[in-house]
């Protein structure tokens, strides 16, 4: 069933003795504002997490296959959802093809039924959209499903600790060592951070995605719960803490979004926050927009 309202959400997340989302350009640090200290996690980074939530519960069956994980190769769906719209014939292997691009490229028709199959099939390509016009061509398509980058509510101090493991991983290495085989690491974790991420659902998009009640829903459980199944030594222990979803009572809504996240304010009661309960979150409904409805997933 379609969806038939506008949606934006806060998603409260924090983090304790962990790395939220390393950064490869600074050695894995955690990611930071460099001019305020404030903590970043990726939109990328909680894309992925739901991808791996809902790829787990639905066991990367179609509808609900992800196109976007681990290992993947993209062209390979491409090429299958031109098998599976009937225009495999319009492809040709690269050393078959006297001009490779435009056997690749595909008719028009072909592309908007490839895209259109590839949408009924990935739950994160009506989800989040993908670009999906490299190599074989099946278009473009934009999500209704939009994240921000997740910040936090106070600076954060990357700790960084030294680690020993008790063996080596060449013959070379222990003989360099004489038998003492210790390979020192190093690791980067947050002591406690809270995270405010901002999202979007948009039912005009999602009317072009074929995103439906049936994929909101399962977003809202795997925005609840997606790191209760992301746990790694590297995390630490990471926690939704809170999911408030502004229902619009129409398709364009009924207030602006920045308006509605201002309703949500997260303070610290302590000067130095090392738990949530460090944490008073205060939720502003009086006067609340005419056709707004606040919807607590969690909180």
């Amino acid at each position: 069933m379609p969806i038939a309202n506008r949606y934006d959400f806060v998603l409260l997340f924090d983090v304790k003795d962990g790395n939220p989302n390393g950064d490869p350009d600074a050695g894995n640090l955690p990611r930071l504002d460099a001019e305020t200290g404030h903590g970043l996690v990726t939109d990328v980074s909680i894309k992925r997490k739901v991808r791996n939530f809902v790829g787990m519960v639905k066991d990367c069956q179609r509808p609900y296959d992800i196109y976007v994980k681990e290992k993947g190769v993209l062209e390979r769906l491409h090429r299958e959802a031109y098998k599976e719209i009937g225009a495999a014939d319009e492809l040709a292997d690269d050393k078959e093809a006297k001009d490779a691009k435009k056997k690749r490229k595909g008719s028009e028709d072909s592309v908007r039924k490839a895209r259109g199959w590839m949408c009924q099939n990935y739950f994160d390509v009506r989800t989040f959209g993908a670009v999906m016009s490299t190599g074989v061509n099946c278009g473009q398509v934009r999500g209704p499903v939009q994240l921000t980058f997740a910040r936090s509510v106070d600076p954060i101090i990357a700790s960084e600790h030294s680690i020993t493991r008790m063996a080596v991983a060449t013959e070379a290495e222990s003989e360099k060592q004489e038998g003492d085989n210790r390979t020192m690491g190093r690791k980067h974790t947050v002591p406690y951070g809270l995270y405010v991420a901002h999202g979007f659902v948009s039912s005009f998009l999602a009317k072009q995605t074929g995103f439906g009640t049936e994929d909101l829903e399962l977003l809202w459980q795997a925005l609840s719960t997606m790191f209760e199944h992301d746990r790694s030594a590297a995390r630490g222990e990471m926690s939704t803490r809170g999911l408030y979803v502004f229902q619009h009572g129409s398709e364009l809504g009924n207030a602006p979004a920045h308006a509605l996240f201002d309703r949500i304010q997260v303070r610290k009661t302590v000067e130095v926050p090392r738990a949530f309960s460090d944490y008073e979150v205060r939720i502003d409904e009086a006067g609340m927009p005419s056709n707004v409805t606040l919807l607590r997933k969690v909180g």
